[in-house]
């Protein structure tokens, strides 16, 4: 029997398809209509919801210090994915150039991939601790007046270290698989016209790796909007002075904090939004310059 004979029945492909439906639907697609929803009340603490139509999005576009957390985030974002994409292509190369002990350094990059976002931050928080982290103690020794977590400058600069530390691991698995089906032919020809280190990597592997980079990109940006909550909840709790409130925090204070579920939800719609335009324009662009092949 054919596969296309196993699955000419539309009830049996139903059937397959049932179970990532009743998932997407009860934990993607209601939640999505529900918050949609309760962005239109006055919804707080104890039930008793308001009909309120567009006054929560009304008060988001008056709301200054929105503003400034919408900036915030795309700024992070942006530093984020660019931090991302340098550190794991340079750190790629590293591991490709290596004849031996390859394996070895692959999990030593990848490992802080494997822990929990939350875990991931309460070790960042010891690296970049005050008198104890082994990350400021050589930054002091410079000269430098280290005080990451009064500092708003040096708290965003931590957070998004952090968040680039934790996300490295995810990039490079993607990399080093896209860096390995380079032709070796081009990398030979590449070595006789003397072309090497950085350059080749500039030069010859990029350019091929592009669809690759491409994907990681968006998934970069997704993370830094959506999945970098628990490094700003556990080092900086938004602060000082809203320095590191970025979106996903902030609705998460208005929702949480302050019981504020209408503003959170038309919060989470407006995040929603940013993000997706963003996909968009990423689509648009970085497509026209991915290359694959003749």
């Amino acid at each position: 029997m054919s596969t296309r004979e196993i699955f000419d029945s539309r009830i049996e492909s139903g059937l397959l398809l049932l179970p990532t439906l009743l998932v997407s639907v009860v934990f993607l697609y209601y939640p999505t209509a529900m918050a949609v929803r309760t962005s239109f009340f006055d919804s707080g603490f104890g039930g008793g919801d308001e009909f309120v139509g567009l006054e929560n999005y009304a008060a988001l576009v008056t709301d200054s210090g929105y503003h400034s957390s919408v900036l915030l985030s795309v700024l992070f974002a942006a530093v984020v994915v660019i931090g991302v994409i340098a550190v794991s292509l340079y750190l790629t190369f590293l591991i490709h150039e290596v004849d031996t002990g390859q394996g070895v350094y692959l999990i030593s990059v990848i490992w802080p991939y494997a822990l929990p976002p939350a875990v991931g931050a309460l070790v960042f928080l010891f690296i970049a601790h005050p008198t104890l982290g082994v990350l400021t103690g050589p930054i002091e020794a410079l000269g430098v007046d280290v005080d990451w977590f009064n500092d708003g400058p040096q708290a965003f600069v931590v957070v998004a270290l952090a968040a680039i530390w934790k996300q490295i691991g995810y990039n490079v698995i993607f990399m080093i698989a896209a860096m390995n089906n380079v032709p070796d032919t081009l990398t030979e020809t590449a070595e006789l016209d003397g072309v090497s280190g950085l350059r080749r990597l500039v030069s010859v592997y990029v350019p091929i790796m592009t669809p690759t980079l491409f994907f990681l990109v968006v998934i970069n940006t997704i993370y830094a909007f959506f999945s970098t909550f628990a490094f700003v909840d556990l080092l900086t709790s938004g602060g000082p002075s809203n320095a590191t409130n970025i979106l996903i925090f902030d609705l998460y204070q208005e929702g949480f904090s302050f019981f504020n579920f209408g503003v959170a939800s038309a919060k989470s719609v407006v995040l929603f939004l940013v993000v997706g335009a963003l996909m968009l324009v990423q689509f648009r662009v970085t497509d026209e310059y991915s290359y694959y092949g003749a």
